[in-house]
Parts: structure tokens; C-alpha cells; sequence
């Protein structure tokens, strides 16, 4: 069944448009389309644009796994959810069902530098957080034929404060959370969900975000350290830069 997303989500969509990407050299690869549109939290009085990278096909995709992405601080210029493309537009071909938000506004507070970061962030990371579960919420009425038992959060920097916030605070939501170079809030010391960090090889994250050798044992959490700038994880990365984090991801959402 085709779903009609203008019609469904008259009082929370606010606008939509929707682009095809070119065609993908990698054989057995989809085409990816882009639609965005932008949500409205009623109960915070916000607005939530999202990006739905997603294959472009008229055969349904069995059991389509859905991955939400969570961009990095961008000094609430907006446009955020773009700058990962090297990875979202991978996934899509792939054959996920990939989501994009923007989570800063202009109009919001910018995110405080001094201080103890782990606290005075905290309510940054909680608007993440909730930003998430609307969108997923949102997610689960428009398109209520994927696969949400397999749910998977991938983020970058800050992004990746708040997924690690979300996993905390809603771990039956998630199958695999995968961060990259999250390092203020502290990673879920869990299997369930199960639990990535791809690491830069310039900021260090702060003391007991990251798992020691008996936890990553212990949960079988997987810590991999990169030979990549922080700064170099969006799309201005180097191509093989990007080839790197796009092997790492893929090769964790197949594990089992």
C-alpha cells in the first residue's frame, strides 16, 4: 500500500519536497530518493525537520530496516541533517530506510562551552532525545510497514550525546546504537541494545563515556579507534575518509 504523507499528517507537516539522487555506481545498489518535510511538536511548541533517504523502488524491501541519524553541532545555522550525505545516501542504497533530523533551530539557545559540559548540556541532549522518539512516533504511523524491532541510531559528535541519552532512556526502542566521536554523555553499558563507537584520533571523550576492557567484554560493545579528524566526519571528509566510516557502519548493522 502506498501512503499518501500530505494527507496523513495534515496538522503535523509544514512543508515537503523531494529530490532523486544519481543513480549509484556500486552494482545491486538503489537509486536513493530524498523527501523532506518538516514536523510539528505541538506539546513543545517546535518544529522538527527531517530527511528520509530511502531507496528508490516500486518492489517493497522485506522486513526494510529503519536507521534515524543525529548530525553533529552546527552552531544552529540549520541545514545539518544534510552534511552526512556520504553516508546517508549509503545507507539508502543499501536498501535502509534512513531518516535525517535537524535538530538545532536558529532561534535556539546556542550550546554552552563552559561549565561541567555533562550537566549544562544535558537539557540540549534531552530536546535530542525527544526530537527522536516524536519523529519516531511520527514514523511508525506513516509508514507502519517497516521493520522498527531493528532500529538503529547512528550520530556524530553531539548527535551522538543525544542517541546515547535516548538509549539510556528508552533501550527497548533500540536494536543498535552507533556513534561516531560522541564524547560527553556516557555510552549505555549494555547488550541490548548493541552498542558501536567509532573514535577520531584528536578529542578524546570524557572520562567514563566510553566502556573499559571488562564492560566491552562483558556487553560485547565494540570501540574502534579511526586515524580521522573529528572535524573530518561529515561530508568534508576525504573520499577515502568517508569509505572508511561508511565499511565500519555497514559492517556493524550486519552483524547479528
Amino acid at each position: 500500500m502506498k501512503y499518501n504523507i500530505s494527507a496523513l499528517l495534515t496538522v503535523s507537516v509544514l512543508m515537503m519536497s523531494c529530490t532523486t539522487q544519481k543513480k549509484n555506481t556500486e552494482s545491486n545498489d538503489y537509486e536513493v530518493r530524498l523527501d523532506t518535510l518538516t514536523f510539528f511538536d505541538q506539546s513543545r511548541n517546535r518544529k522538527i525537520p527531517v530527511a528520509f533517504y530511502h531507496p528508490k523502488t516500486d518492489k517493497k524491501i522485506p522486513n526494510q530496516q529503519v536507521i534515524i541519524f543525529n548530525h553533529g553541532y552546527g552552531f544552529n545555522k540549520g541545514g545539518d541533517y544534510f552534511v552526512y550525505s556520504y553516508l546517508t545516501e549509503k545507507l539508502a542504497s543499501k536498501g535502509y530506510f534512513t531518516v535525517s533530523i535537524q535538530h538545532e533551530l536558529t532561534t535556539d539557545h546556542l550550546l554552552p562551552t563552559e561549565g561541567n559540559l555533562q550537566m549544562v548540556r544535558r537539557p540540549f541532549w534531552q530536546n535530542g532525545s525527544d526530537n527522536i522518539l516524536f519523529v519516531l512516533n511520527k514514523l511508525k504511523k506513516m509508514k507502519p510497514e517497516l521493520d522498527y524491532k531493528h532500529l538503529s541510531l547512528i550520530s556524530h559528535s553531539n548527535g551522538g550525546d543525544m542517541t546515547a541519552l535516548f538509549a539510556n532512556q528508552h533501550p527497548n526502542l533500540v536494536y543498535k546504537l552507533i556513534t561516531i566521536d560522541n564524547r560527553r554523555m556516557f555510552l549505555p553499558r549494555t547488550s541490548v541494545p548493541k552498542v558501536y563507537t567509532l573514535r577520531s584520533n584528536d578529542y578524546p571523550a570524557n572520562e567514563g563515556v566510553l566502556p573499559n576492557e571488562v564492560e566491552q567484554n562483558k556487553y560485547s560493545m565494540t570501540v574502534q579507534k579511526t586515524s580521522i579528524n573529528h572535524s573530518h566526519m561529515d561530508n568534508k571528509g576525504s573520499d577515502e575518509e568517508k569509505r572508511v566510516l561508511n565499511n565500519f557502519v555497514l559492517k556493524y548493522l550486519s552483524e547479528q
